[in-house]
């Protein structure tokens, strides 16, 4: 039976917050999983538990879980607790030292997905930055990553930290990191040299051998283009159409899944992708109607890609051929776009963010049809899994 942190925290570790003002950093998506309060909201749990909840802090997507890719989040009050919700997305993606005063601990629980470009970490990043100048501890409640913890399925490329730092990549590591929050949170306080007076409460029944449906409990959204644990699966790589003038499938009863166009040709891009012959996944045609985001109202033509075996599925490398195949049989309506948001501004040069490497545009613009065999090493991870190891919590 999995406990995530929330649960052992409310089973364990209760008479150390007596007495303390208590901050969290949370959305809906965040919950328990144990007996007896299954898929409570972890600020609920806790005000039950008669801790002593002053303030919430909300990331991208605000505490609903529910406001758009990108929008600027302003604070508000908690209907559900009635507690003031201060928006890390939005005029500030730190605590300010206003924020913080009076706390006497910070607690830190959201769900992460184990991306690189998924905004919740870089929160974390910022909070234990304000933690350390303001000198509150933190408390991160750990979970699982759902793309399971084993290290030889991380993906790169390394972020190059001096040329494309941004809000969707800060500091240097791989899209696909096969780390849990909690682990990511001991590596950058000491990586960093932050000095956090740092706790990470970790998962109980959890290995990293384990994907999502290993623990037996539903997937809650964690944002709303992040709708099921088979979206999570293709992610690292499908949300590198951001930074195009494809849709990515927003909009759609299956974002991030399939990918598209009105002018796509998607038996010739899915009969290329498919001749790649990659391990553990196939592409097929299909069509939608997006609802909002690119191409709105418009019918697209597009590929749908359908991982059949995760322990050879790499997300990242089939993002990758996928855009070169297009790239190759669409060479004149194919074009980089920005990606505008409350972090980025007009977000200029997106997909060199998201993919963290300045030289891979420049590579697939170049690359033979005839060598797409040489892109599944750019996605090495070097000395990644050597770096971590020290701040490991959980075993296979």
């Amino acid at each position: 039976m999995i406990h995530f942190g929330i649960d052992a925290l409310l089973s364990d570790r209760l008479p150390d917050l007596a007495g303390r003002r208590v901050g969290l950093v949370t959305n809906d998506a965040a919950t328990t999983a144990a007996l007896p309060r299954p898929l409570t909201p972890t600020r609920l749990a806790l005000q039950q538990a008669d801790v002593n909840l002053v303030a919430l802090f909300a990331p991208e997507h605000g505490l609903g879980a529910a406001a758009a890719d990108g929008a600027k989040i302003g604070d508000a009050t908690d209907p559900l607790t009635g507690l003031p919700v201060f928006s890390l997305y939005g005029a500030t993606f730190r605590p300010t030292a206003e924020m913080l005063a009076g706390l006497d601990l910070l607690l830190f629980d959201i769900p992460d997905i184990g991306v690189r470009f998924y905004t919740y970490i870089w929160t974390l990043s910022h909070l234990l930055e304000a933690c350390a100048e303001h000198d509150v501890p933190l408390w991160v409640l750990d979970r699982p990553n759902p793309l399971s913890g084993e290290l030889a399925l991380a993906e790169g490329p390394m972020l190059d930290e001096a040329n494309v730092s941004s809000f969707v990549g800060r500091w240097s590591m791989p899209i696909r990191h096969s780390l849990t929050i909690g682990e990511l949170a001991r590596l950058w306080n000491t990586e960093r040299n932050l000095g956090v007076d740092l706790t990470v409460v970790p998962v109980q029944g959890w290995r990293r051998t384990d994907f999502w449906d290993a623990t037996g409990l539903p997937f809650v959204p964690t944002s709303p283009a992040m709708p099921s644990a088979e979206t999570v699966l293709v992610y690292p790589g499908t949300c590198l159409f951001e930074g195009t003038n494809l849709s990515e499938g927003r909009g759609t009863a299956a974002p991030f899944r399939q990918i598209g166009a009105p002018w796509l040709d998607g038996y010739q891009v899915a009969a290329s992708f498919n001749a790649f012959g990659l391990p553990g996944v196939v592409a097929r045609v299909t069509q939608f109607i997006p609802s909002s985001s690119k191409f709105t109202g418009e019918l697209c033509q597009g590929v749908m890609l359908h991982p059949l075996d995760r322990a050879t599925f790499r997300p990242v490398a089939a993002g990758l051929h996928l855009l070169f195949a297009i790239m190759h049989r669409h060479e004149i309506r194919f074009a980089w776009l920005p990606y505008p948001t409350a972090a980025a501004g007009q977000g200029h040069g997106h997909f060199d963010r998201l993919i963290g490497d300045l030289s891979i545009r420049a590579r697939l613009t170049a690359l033979p049809e005839d060598s797409a065999n040489q892109i599944a090493d750019w996605t090495a991870t070097p000395g990644w899994a050597e770096r971590v190891r020290p701040h490991l919590l959980y075993r296979g």
